[in-house]
């Protein structure tokens, strides 16, 4: 069976002229994931290649990193646009209370505790800003977005793979 690889982020652009590149994050802990020797990797015409974190700092809404593979801005440009991923088996468990890694979350059934219903399934997660935000796939009706705040997300079950939550009224606008 092929190694597992989850999305973290997004090479969007080069920065500078040291081969260091802008990353859009996919990941809930950027500080974890993209720390100095971790390892990532993307695909480039059908080849993985394994990059080495070298540097890593926020600014702004971007990741900026370097890689001990890639030391100059011609190499970093041909990384541009590419995902990058990490191997499920370098990913670090988390601790109970910890929170859930995005792809723990995405593929949940998505319940409002007050009728049982299902409302749909977390397809995409979004972060926007001070909190995450969910988007809910539904069958035959447009996706709406689920803040991902502890008053509405009250449950967070992967065993049972649903999430309970407590739908505030006017939440769903079904209205064109």
């Amino acid at each position: 069976m092929a190694e597992a690889y989850y999305n973290v982020g997004k090479i969007v652009n080069t920065h500078g002229i040291r081969g260091e590149v802008k990353v859009l994050s996919m990941t809930d802990f950027p500080e974890q994931r993209f720390a100095p020797k971790s390892r990532l990797s993307v695909v480039q015409k059908g080849q993985r290649q394994t990059l080495t974190v070298s540097s890593y700092r926020h600014q702004k809404t971007f990741e900026l990193m370097t890689f001990k593979e890639i030391p100059t801005l011609t190499e970093a440009e041909t990384i541009k646009g590419l995902t990058l991923q990490v191997a499920a088996a370098d990913q670090q468990p988390l601790a109970p209370g910890e929170g859930y890694y995005y792809h723990d979350i995405i593929g949940l059934t998505v319940i409002n505790q007050a009728t049982q219903q299902s409302l749909g399934t977390v397809k995409e997660i979004l972060s926007p800003g001070a909190n995450d935000v969910w988007v809910v796939q539904r069958p035959q009706q447009k996706d709406w977005l689920l803040p991902y705040i502890p008053s509405v997300v009250l449950q967070v079950d992967l065993d049972a793979q649903q999430v309970i939550i407590d739908l505030p009224e006017g939440l769903i606008d079904d209205e064109d």
